[in-house]
Parts: C-alpha cells; sequence; structure tokens
C-alpha cells in the first residue's frame, strides 16, 4: 500500500519512525510537507497537487499536522477524503481535539471524566470562574497552548488576575481548570488506536514544576492502567472521533479525569518509556482499515 505521511519535516522522531514501521512492513511511504499542497475544488471534481503535480494513488494519509498550521492543514486532510482516501484521523475529529473548549464540551456529553474546566475571556468574569471550579488554585491553560506552553498555577486569585491580564493583552482566550492536589504532579498519556489502547507511561513533573510534559523536563514511565482508565482513554477518543489519539489523565479521588486529546501525539517519548511499537500498531491498523471491500469504513461527509 502507498502510504503519505503529512509532516512538516522527515527528521522529527515520529515522522521517521512511521516512516521505518510502513518500510518494514512493505508498504512504500511518501513524507510530505502539508504547505506543499495544492488544491482545486470544483463540482464533483477535487484536485490535490503536491509540489505543482498530481499525488497520484494513494491508500493511507497519515496526518502529523502542527498547531500553526492547523487550519491550511485540515483543507488538505478534507481533499484526500474528498478524493475518498483513507485518513488516519478525519479532519473533523483532528478540528474537535485542536479545539480545546469545544472538546471539553463533546467529552462532557459523553460522560468522560473531566477535570472541573471554566471558560473566560477576561478578568471581569474570572471571579465566577474560579468560584465555578471551586476556587484558588487554579490552572490556567491558553486555548490553543501546546506541550505545556501558555499553561500557568495560579495559586491565589490576585496571582490568576495578573494572568488572565497577561493573556488578554496578547487577545488571548482561556480556561480555568481545578488544580488537582492527590495527582501530585503526575499524569497518564495512553495511546489509544483503533479503538484499544496499545501503550501507556506516566508523566512525572520535575521537583518545583506542576506540568508533567516531557517537553518540560518531566519524566517517563511504563504504565499500568486500570479498567476503568483504558475504558476512559478509549471513551474520550471515540467521543472525538479519533481512531489515533493521545490522551492525557490525571488520577484522581474520584477516577480518571481526562485533561486533553491529542490527535498528533509524539511517539518519542512513549515509545522509550514503554518499548513498545506504537508507530507499528499505527500502521499496521491503517492498512487492514484501508483495505478495499465491505469491511472498510467510509468517509463521513
Amino acid at each position: 500500500m502507498r502510504f503519505v505521511i503529512l509532516s512538516r519535516s522527515r527528521r522529527l522522531y515520529s515522522t521517521r519512525r512511521l516512516v521505518e514501521a510502513a518500510r518494514a512492513r512493505r508498504h512504500t511511504v511518501a513524507v510530505t510537507d502539508t504547505l506543499g499542497y495544492q488544491m482545486s475544488v470544483a463540482t464533483r471534481r477535487p484536485e490535490l497537487l503536491y509540489q505543482g503535480k498530481p499525488v497520484g494513488k494513494v491508500d493511507v494519509v497519515i496526518p502529523r499536522i502542527g498547531a500553526s498550521i492547523t487550519h491550511f492543514g485540515l483543507a488538505v486532510v478534507r481533499q484526500y477524503e474528498m478524493l475518498d482516501v483513507f485518513c488516519a484521523n478525519e479532519s473533523q475529529a483532528i478540528a474537535r481535539s485542536r479545539d480545546k473548549l469545544r472538546a471539553i464540551q463533546v467529552l462532557s456529553a459523553h460522560d468522560v471524566g473531566l477535570v472541573p474546566t471554566g471558560f473566560a475571556r477576561g478578568k471581569d468574569q474570572l471571579r465566577s470562574v474560579i468560584n465555578l471550579v471551586g476556587g484558588p488554585p487554579v490552572v490556567i491553560k491558553l486555548l490553543e497552548g501546546t506541550q505545556g506552553a501558555g499553561v500557568v498555577l495560579a495559586e491565589s486569585r490576585q496571582a490568576a488576575e495578573s494572568v488572565v491580564d497577561a493573556f488578554a493583552s496578547i487577545n488571548q482566550s482561556i480556561l480555568v481548570q481545578a488544580f488537582v492536589p492527590e495527582a501530585e504532579g503526575e499524569d497518564l498519556r495512553a495511546i489509544v488506536v483503533g479503538g484499544r489502547v496499545v501503550a501507556a507511561m506516566t508523566r512525572k513533573a520535575v521537583e518545583g514544576e506542576f506540568r508533567s510534559n516531557l517537553h518540560r523536563g518531566g519524566s517517563a514511565r511504563a504504565a499500568k492502567l486500570t479498567p476503568d482508565e483504558r475504558r476512559t482513554a478509549v471513551r474520550a477518543a471515540r467521543a472525538l472521533g479519533l481512531s489515533v489519539a493521545g490522551v492525557d489523565m490525571i488520577r484522581s479521588s474520584s477516577g480518571p479525569l481526562v485533561m486533553e486529546v491529542n490527535s498528533s501525539p509524539g511517539l518519542e517519548g512513549i515509545e522509550r518509556a514503554t518499548a513498545v511499537d506504537v508507530a507499528g500498531a499505527i500502521v499496521e491498523w491503517a492498512a487492514r482499515k484501508a483495505r478495499p471491500g465491505p469491511m472498510r469504513d467510509r468517509v463521513r461527509r
């Protein structure tokens, strides 16, 4: 089968591993820069070109779209869908997960445990939002932050107002989430592929830091999930329509709580922590789903 991986760089760990996994299974694979596409939309005649040439036959697309190019990246995925090419994650599902507020709203409607969350645009609404999530300390997040960037712990109302003022000065909307002390700076990341958890790790923040992201110096080790945690991860991915997802959870006194669902989870940390061939699991699942025949899921328009 011919795989296409949408990625800004073939040197990225996750991209390299997906290429290796596809080639190891005797698939043809090409890495294409998402910004290198051109599209033509006409009645019943969608066209997609890469660097000025028709893309030709493609069986599977694995989107690895960076947050900074979400809008154009989604257009490319939609164009592949219009050409009836199987995409590991559909454009609508990626769009849901990239909008943090929308994702939380969708998850809340599917009985997924969530960290209590409020939404505010400015300081005038902050007091009531902080009360809604149980009062300080609270975690304040930019709607479009990634890898722990734009995430601040405010231990008092005064600190929260200062953070909101700073974010408001750059015209950013924010989420306010309850701080869960029993998590003790740890969270779980579960990788869901095709409706099952294929790997999971525990991430631990460095001393003095509450963000456990590996990009922030956190450490990781393989995790054994409880049945409830596995169900929560799978339910969260399914609610957003994602077939490949990284589901971030914390353990709380009331059970697993979902913090975020990522449509392009990084593979480096979890493969090294667990020794699981996550890239191989993604490639094998995608190849099975893309095979023509009555079992193939059709793209939802």
